[in-house]
């Protein structure tokens, strides 16, 4: 059986293979389409970078027409329109909903009701990746993560450029080959430009600091631009091996 079809928990993970290691995770919401599945795995391919993998079929729904985005680093569906009410779940930035009603300050889902200032309109987009990696700063680094409950470098970068309407590959190999402009090895750094190790992705700060998520820090975090190259290039991970702009 095959077809569309959307993440319908909060945080999944994409296995390489039925009940193998995690590649990467997609979020509540996410539109993919079905290749093939059996009563416990699926094979899907997500919608926004094509990426393919494994998940539990329990963890699909049919198509929902999304409306709204969360576009805080995170929020809670509550069982009421109140804040004090019983909260049912979690979603990271970047789920999608389906909006139905709005009481007070509050906005009425499927999965509960969520803080009106948590969620933008499909569409809305942002306008700076690293505006955007900065909501996620003192997130727990988590190799294949996607959310803001553990992410990972290109995990981060996927994050801040899709959320800017810029279409983002969900690996670092590919996002190098497919990012941005190359420059020349004595171009000065601008906030927005991409950094490149092997197996690693940063985005720049500032010309002085950059931001990711690292195993070093085992976080999100802004590190010395200088100090992280010498740093990665120490422990044995080699030199910087693309720096990219883009637009």
């Amino acid at each position: 059986m095959s077809g569309a079809a959307r993440i319908a928990h909060p945080v999944v993970d994409l296995l390489r293979a039925p009940g193998g290691t995690r590649e990467r995770q997609l979020l509540y919401g996410e539109s993919v389409a079905v290749l093939s599945r059996d009563s416990d795995w699926a094979e899907i391919r997500a919608s926004k970078d094509g990426y393919t993998g494994h998940v539990a079929t329990q963890a699909l729904a049919a198509p929902l027409e999304a409306t709204h985005w969360v576009s805080a680093p995170a929020t809670h569906a509550y069982e009421a329109a109140d804040f004090k009410s019983r909260d049912l779940c979690a979603l990271s930035f970047g789920s999608r909903l389906q909006v139905s009603a709005q009481t007070g300050r509050f906005a009425e889902t499927e999965l509960g009701h969520i803080p009106k200032v948590h969620l933008s309109p499909i569409g809305t987009g942002l306008n700076d990746p690293v505006t955007v990696a900065e909501k996620f700063l003192g997130t727990p680094y988590l190799w294949g993560g996607n959310s803001r409950f553990g992410i990972d470098c290109s995990g981060l970068v996927q994050a801040a450029l899709l959320a800017c309407g810029i279409p983002c590959p969900g690996d670092s190999g590919p996002q190098e080959r497919e990012l941005g402009t190359a420059l020349p090895a004595a171009s000065g750094y601008e906030r927005g430009d991409l950094l490149f190790w092997k197996g690693h992705v940063a985005l720049v700060r500032d010309p002085d600091h950059i931001i990711h998520a690292n195993a070093h820090d085992m976080a999100v975090a802004i590190e010395p631009l200088e100090a992280a190259i010498l740093r990665i290039l120490e422990q044995g991970d080699g030199p910087v091996t693309a720096h990219k702009r883009l637009g």
